[in-house]
């Protein structure tokens, strides 16, 4: 495997996926629902980004982390299942397919998200690769990212956001919490399990960070551009539950303008991180082409 290949990285990801989902010993109804949202697609970015770190480090490296990566998207499945439901955003399509709730049904829907949830922690805690120590601190940091104060508490602040003027700080920490904090936790998880310095690890979180930001503003300016053939779920749902998001506060052309921002602080990053690990890391460059606007 080239170090700068991300569709190797990818079919690594989807058969250790695979693997795991084999392992399950989960009742044949509830084991339906997980495995078609587990398997409906998406670029599997979180994951990817996580192997992609250790891979530039060593194969060796990238397979230590294949497990916790397998988990990051179980939480992030889970997380959408539950975004999906009528309570929350009430959308009928997910990646251009309908949504576990419409494909089962609503109760369905949620009993599976919980078992994604739950599972995610069993999948590390069994995790004969890492050591007890890093065990402990990814879960740690796991149950922070996606719990009350991280993408949970991003989501309500999302909903509580819906018909209101909100400022750009709030907008900002409203999508740090969401969107970042799974991106933040896929780059710090990694530096724990390759067992980086913790400038390489500041760095990697700084880069979580600012990706996080940018990969959110890319999506809502895709709402606005996009029709529903390429999102994947219907034109404009943010636009129709009356969401805050980057252009409805700042307008279109101020959204590609701070876009672009985001990117130069994303590469300088990039740039900084290379030079001080003495590895290169221009891998990362290629996430940043996910959030291209044409």
């Amino acid at each position: 495997m080239t170090k700068q290949d991300l569709n190797d990285l990818r079919n690594v990801f989807e058969t250790e996926l695979d693997e795991h989902i084999r392992l399950l010993q989960t009742p044949i109804e509830m084991l339906k629902p997980m495995i078609y949202s587990l398997k409906g697609g998406g670029k599997r970015l979180r994951p990817l980004l996580l192997l992609a770190i250790l891979n530039a480090e060593s194969e060796k490296h990238m397979k230590k982390g294949a497990t916790t990566a397998v988990a990051l998207e179980f939480i992030h499945t889970y997380s959408l299942i539950h975004d999906d439901l009528p309570a929350m955003d009430n959308d009928d399509l997910r990646r251009g397919q309908p949504t576990a709730h419409i494909k089962f049904d609503e109760a369905t829907a949620i009993l599976a998200g919980d078992a994604l949830l739950t599972d995610a922690f069993s999948l590390i805690s069994d995790d004969s690769k890492l050591k007890s120590k890093q065990k402990v601190k990814i879960m740690s940091l796991l149950s922070s990212a996606a719990g009350s104060h991280g993408m949970v508490a991003g989501q309500l602040g999302d909903m509580q956001a819906e018909n209101k003027e909100i400022t750009l700080e709030e907008l900002n920490q409203i999508h740090e919490f969401k969107t970042g904090k799974l991106f933040t936790f896929a780059t710090q998880a990694a530096a724990i399990i390759g067992e980086f310095s913790p400038e390489i690890e500041e760095l990697l979180v700084n880069f979580g960070e600012t990706f996080g930001v940018l990969y959110q503003i890319h999506n809502d300016l895709l709402d606005v551009i996009d029709d529903s053939t390429l999102s994947g779920k219907g034109h404009s749902s943010d636009e129709f539950n009356k969401k805050s998001t980057y252009p409805n506060l700042l307008g279109l052309e101020e959204s590609k303008e701070v876009l672009g921002q985001e990117r130069e602080k994303a590469e300088k990053i990039i740039e900084k991180i290379t030079k001080l690990s003495g590895t290169d890391y221009s891998i990362l460059n290629k996430f940043l082409s996910f959030t291209d606007i044409d």
